[in-house]
């Protein structure tokens, strides 16, 4: 009997080394080996698992696209990253694009159902997208202007009376309520009227823990399951919060559905409403709940970030913020979007901060399908994953020179590489489906606040300094300390 479990073992650890020799032995083989990067990323992830775990994933390869080329560098030994145009264009080909990986397919655990954003079918994708980005075009949300106003007028009315009482406003905290009640507002009807209230509770909390509780979930689905069943803080936080904004989404929709209800013949208009009327076109309520976390998550922290990091970095440059401001002096007192698009280095701003500070900077996780392709010259066989990062897109130092200087000039005559380049709402089949809502929300927070306040400052109260506007980078990007103190000289 001891001789018998004694061989049942050994043939259970002969299989174990020799399944791990032969992955070995693959790896070893593997056309990747002849990608530049790490000699470690041939055989394990470890490397980009820890700067993962740090936030600084995005910043790790960038670092490796300095030291092995600016065009590709391994990863692992399942993953290429890409930062040239050519294999941009290649892997998010608005034909043929590669689909996203198990990467998205993970975002949508615990939400019930995949979504615009998560799914990782191109038909259902394109399916959805069709029924979501008529609203959310420029030309419809025109409509939903003087809603945006009036956020954007409230919000810095905030700033001001908190900058009179406390002698600096957050403007992170205040972006963060504005963001997140005008996409309340825009596709349930209804505000979460943050800016009202003006205070933290669960809800902004929950929209602030967004970017690195996502990643987690993308990153580590196991642990994120087995939450429930184990001791695990970090992983169990994270499934209290998807249970928390699916709860958040089915009330926002029970309230425009009660809204319709009491006047059905006169419905009020959201973005929203489309989908919402979709059960024709085959939606089930758990894929339109889905479609409404996807955007109270997308539509929150997002746009408020990007908004953060720009009036921190027009603060921080006193020439920058005086041409911004005479600029904006100019316009008349019923300015409207329309005015603001055509004010040339208002556009110069934004886009620089986009540049810098995209809310979405981190890898672009594509899966090489078949039996493999070749991008920029490197055979990728099936399966591997192939990525490209705004963060890295964005810095290249030939198109953009001193790239990690916020210099909105440089966009006063871009060139076709710089453009080239810029990915801040994605690229492809897959951009943003928010970005002109996004683009009008920063043109019209920018010009209120500056109109508002010419003599903004950065402000080194309460031990407010450059440290706590770290970029942090999981999923997506947010300042270290989720503050920025602003005042008036």
């Amino acid at each position: 009997m001891f001789l018998s479990a004694y061989w049942a073992l050994a043939a259970v650890v002969g299989i174990l080394l020799s399944t791990r020799l032969r992955t070995l032995v693959e790896r070893a083989r593997s056309p990747l080996g002849a990608v530049p990067g790490p000699w470690y990323s041939r055989w394990t992830s470890v490397g980009s698992q820890y700067y993962w775990f740090t936030g600084k994933k995005a910043i790790y390869v960038d670092a490796l696209h300095k030291h092995y080329g600016i065009c590709l560098s391994l990863l692992s030994h399942s993953e290429v990253d890409f930062a040239s145009v050519s294999a941009a264009k290649q892997i998010h080909s608005f034909r043929t694009p590669f689909p996203k990986t198990q990467y998205y397919a993970n975002l949508s655990i615990g939400m019930g159902a995949a979504n615009v954003f998560t799914t990782t079918n191109l038909a259902y994708h394109g399916f959805l997208r069709r029924l979501l980005f008529p609203p959310m075009s420029e030309s419809t949300l025109k409509t939903y202007e003087p809603i945006v106003d009036g956020r954007v007028r409230l919000a810095v009315q905030r700033m001001a009376e908190e900058m009179k009482k406390r002698g600096a406003a957050d403007v992170f905290k205040w972006w963060l309520f504005l963001a997140t009640d005008t996409i309340g507002e825009l596709a349930f009807g209804d505000s979460f009227r943050m800016l009202e209230q003006g205070r933290e509770n669960q809800y902004s909390k929950d929209m602030k823990m967004i970017a690195r509780l996502s990643g987690l979930r993308a990153e580590h689905p196991t642990l994120f399951k087995l939450a429930s069943y184990l001791p695990l803080p970090v992983f169990r936080a994270s499934v209290m919060q998807v249970q928390r904004i699916r709860t958040y989404a089915e009330q926002s929709l029970e309230r425009y559905r009660l809204a319709v209800a009491a006047e059905p013949n006169n419905p009020k208009p959201t973005v929203f409403t489309k989908l919402f009327n979709a059960g024709d076109e085959g939606l089930s309520m758990a894929e339109i709940t889905s479609q409404a976390q996807a955007y109270i998550i997308a539509g929150s922290d997002t746009t408020a970030n990007t908004l953060t990091f720009l009036v921190w970095a027009v603060c921080k440059d006193e020439k920058i913020k005086q041409r911004l401001t005479a600029e904006l002096a100019g316009l008349p007192e019923d300015y409207t979007d329309e005015g603001l698009k055509s004010l040339p280095y208002l556009t110069c701003v934004i886009k620089e901060a986009l540049r810098i500070y995209a809310a979405a900077p981190s890898a672009l996780p594509r899966e090489v399908t078949g039996l493999g392709c070749e991008i920029d010259g490197y055979w990728l066989p099936g399966r591997v994953t192939a990525s490209t990062q705004a963060y890295s897109m964005h810095r290249n130092p030939i198109a953009f020179p001193d790239p990690e200087k916020y210099d909105p000039s440089r966009w006063e005559a871009p060139n076709k590489d710089m453009n080239d380049l810029w990915m801040a709402f994605g690229a492809g089949t897959h951009t943003c489906i928010g970005i002109h809502l996004a683009q009008m929300e920063l043109r019209k927070s920018a010009a209120a606040f500056f109109r508002a306040f010419p003599n903004a400052r950065v402000s080194l109260r309460e031990g407010f300094c450059d440290d706590d506007m770290e970029q942090v980078i999981y999923l997506l990007m947010f300042p270290k300390k989720k503050r920025c103190l602003i005042e008036l000289s």
